[in-house]
């Protein structure tokens, strides 16, 4: 009789992250995907960020926040990945309630970071596309700090309250998570007490970045659009502007369509199978972040000119490199000392 009220106080300190049970016989081919995924996810994004550092002519408030969403999409990235891989390769499943919570704060505050990046992207569009007149007074140095730090703290003060309520549960059933990361209502789901502050705290996560970000960004997009039919400019120009904006817009879909999916079912309960609950969300991290350089790099211009002029200029210093080596060789084959002067002859 008393087993049953001790059991009750009892918490949970560690858990056990169980990553496709299903497909545990393959664990070694689904480790192999996500280390390429994780390999294509730094090189993509890494490639991008030094052709966006190198080339002076992308320092503009837009290129720096395509930079900023590839170092977020690489973090987030690895906040998850490699301990997936372990998990798959070496049955290195277990983690601390503190090391959970920690990863999940991680996870959905870079999550919200790059939702509101997006947002700004979109405004960042607006003013240069509607104001161009304006657009250096209105995005400003100060003003795009500004954002930033907003950005920085919408996502810390909501996503903390959310990793705060989740870490005030008591979890005395059972204590395997059913996902490939800590994820919030795979957690919360484990706990032995009431969880309506959750569910309300989740659903206030997805008013607050898919309800406010989602509608804004779709408002400007709209009014780009408008006057980028009415303008009077050559249709090339037209052309361009729809271009940039179906760029922006490719990178949204890819990024909110499944995270929103994956937020409310769990959210409102809606039943969806363990494995696929799971595959959505691994696919609302790694897919954006995958994808993003891709879509970025090939369909904006400017980016791929920088990628050409340097792949041009790394080409001109090999051969230069093999023309003075070459020098230097025919130089000692006739017995001439190799010196700077001959060498510049």
């Amino acid at each position: 009789m008393l087993d049953a009220p001790l059991t009750r106080n009892l918490s949970h300190s560690s858990f056990r992250l169980r990553c496709f049970p299903e497909l545990q016989d393959r664990r070694w081919i689904l480790a192999l995907l996500f280390f390429l995924c994780f390999l294509s996810v730094l090189l993509g994004n890494s490639a991008l960020v030094y052709v966006i550092r190198r080339v002076a002519r992308l320092h503009s408030p837009m290129y720096v926040l395509v930079c900023l969403l590839c170092v977020v999409d690489v973090l987030l990235a690895s906040v998850i990945l490699p301990n997936m891989m372990l998990n798959l390769l070496f049955d290195w499943s277990h983690i601390s309630l503190a090391g959970c919570l920690i990863q999940m704060f991680s996870t959905y505050f870079l999550s919200s970071l790059e939702s509101t990046l997006l947002l700004v992207m979109a405004l960042d569009r607006y003013v240069a596309i509607c104001k161009p007149l304006r657009y250096m007074d209105i995005m400003s140095s100060s003003a795009f700090l500004k954002l930033l730090v907003f950005a920085l703290l919408r996502s810390v003060s909501i996503m903390s309250a959310l990793v705060v309520l989740a870490g005030s549960l008591r979890f005395c059933g059972s204590n395997v998570i059913q996902h490939c990361y800590c994820d919030h209502m795979a957690l919360v789901r484990l706990a032995c007490v009431s969880t309506q502050r959750n569910h309300a705290a989740g659903l206030a996560v997805i008013v607050c970045f898919v309800g406010v970000d989602i509608p804004v960004i779709f408002f400007s997009y709209v009014k780009i659009v408008k006057v980028v039919v009415r303008a009077a400019a050559a249709s090339e120009e037209r052309l361009k502007a729809l271009h940039t904006c179906s760029t922006h817009l490719m990178v949204i879909v890819c990024f909110y369509l499944v995270g929103t999916i994956t937020f409310l079912s769990g959210s409102l309960n809606i039943p969806i199978a363990t494995g696929l609950n799971t595959l959505m969300g691994v696919a609302y991290i790694l897919i954006p972040a995958t994808v993003n350089p891709i879509i970025y790099g090939v369909r904006t211009k400017e980016i791929r000119r920088g990628l050409q002029r340097m792949f041009k200029l790394g080409e001109r210093k090999i051969a230069s490199l093999k023309v003075s080596s070459g020098k230097r060789q025919t130089l000692r084959t006739s017995g001439q000392e190799p010196t700077s002067l001959t060498l510049q002859k």
